[in-house]
């Protein structure tokens, strides 16, 4: 089975990034993006902004959490991974690859243009009451999440060998079987 980026018609590659309850706060110290960008903030998870500028802020977010940060142990990661993967392909999706680790999931699928935030939404629901039949019993993800287009080939070939990276962090890895 091919992965080339070229798209079946009507389909497209994306990405997509999923995060559990108060993973990434505002105020967060491995730097944050406000929604939509509306306020400027120094630094990213790859220059962080400098020790204590953003406490108060991160104080306050914590504050208006309803549930507690979410952390999804080892055990519960290859059942959430496993339900989202089925729910993607169930909906005529490709899933090439996915990492789920204690606080983000990470998915490379194939889906029909212009559905991807439904089927995004689909697969967390489907997770989710995957995850409760195994006990689960918290709130398990955050809103939104990201969804980016893969570009070309080489976009496709770099997120999927950062996908499977992740199992170097103890996240659940799945990919598609080469044969």
């Amino acid at each position: 089975m091919g992965l080339a980026a070229s798209s079946v018609k009507g389909q497209g590659w994306y990405h997509l990034i999923l995060t559990t309850y108060g993973a990434w706060l505002p105020g967060d110290e491995r730097g944050f993006r406000t929604r939509r960008h509306k306020e400027h903030v120094e630094g990213d998870y790859k220059n962080p902004p400098p020790a204590g500028r953003y406490t108060a802020l991160k104080r306050s977010a914590r504050a208006a959490m309803k549930h507690d940060v979410v952390m999804l142990p080892p055990p519960m990661r290859p059942i959430v991974g496993a339900a989202l993967r089925d729910r993607l392909n169930g909906l005529g999706g490709l899933v090439a690859c996915l990492a789920v680790g204690a606080r983000h999931v990470h998915v490379l699928a194939r889906m029909p243009l212009g559905r991807a935030k439904e089927f995004r939404a689909a697969a967390k629901r489907h997770a989710w009451f995957a995850a409760r039949d195994a006990g689960w019993k918290e709130k398990l993800w955050g809103k939104r999440g990201k969804i980016v287009p893969i570009k070309d080939r080489r976009h496709q070939l770099n997120v999927f060998r950062y996908i499977v990276q992740h199992a170097k962090q103890g996240a659940w890895v799945w990919r598609i079987d080469r044969s």
